[in-house]
């Protein structure tokens, strides 16, 4: 007995054993797979550009709000630093739509719309952007492992400052909310 699974666009099968039958144009190698997840990251970036100046103003510390800045001006040069890889590899740059980021942005905006500006919206803030730090992180650590075994030294050079700035950007969140989001937020208990 075969289940058939519909998610609008792709349609996958599984069989009893739950081995899930590949797509017509799934990826034949590491390549193929590079490419696909550089294209998943691009979407995922770009649409990450639109988000954060919608967290930005629904923050109420200035800490945050300027790190969400920030993180938008670096998010920015990440989506041309994209470019650039896509170009290094010969590849055109094309976005696909990433189901994991439009799942963590869609979370946070439940977030805010479940809490009222103020402190505890600023946790909830700090909580949607880590979680999508978090995917970045794990993403471009693991593009910059496929450009490595790829031989594509430079293309893993970029990738390798785009992982640091997200790590960067993890951090910077959680000390934030160590250092007064978190208590102040604690308080309205």
């Amino acid at each position: 007995m075969e289940v058939v699974r519909d998610n609008s666009k792709n349609t996958a099968s599984k069989s009893k054993t739950g081995t899930i039958k590949a797509k017509s144009d799934a990826a034949q190698g590491l390549r193929d797979l590079f490419i696909d997840s550089l294209k998943d990251i691009y979407w995922a970036e770009k649409a990450l550009t639109k988000a954060l100046p919608k967290m930005t103003k629904n923050a109420t510390s200035n800490a945050l709000k300027q790190a969400l800045t920030s993180h938008l001006d670096e998010t920015v040069e990440q989506v041309s630093r994209l470019e650039k890889v896509f170009e290094i590899i010969g590849e055109k740059a094309v976005a696909k739509k990433c189901d994991a980021m439009e799942g963590l942005l869609k979370e946070g905006e439940g977030i805010m719309e479940e809490t009222e500006l103020g402190v505890v919206r600023d946790a909830g803030i700090i909580a949607a952007g880590q979680k999508v730090e978090h995917y970045e992180i794990a993403t471009y650590g693991t593009l910059h492992a496929f450009a490595t075994t790829l031989g594509e030294d430079k293309a893993a050079k970029l990738l390798a400052i785009s992982l640091e700035e997200e790590k960067k950007a993890d951090v910077t969140l959680t000390e934030i909310a160590l250092a007064t989001i978190n208590i102040d937020a604690a308080e309205n208990d």
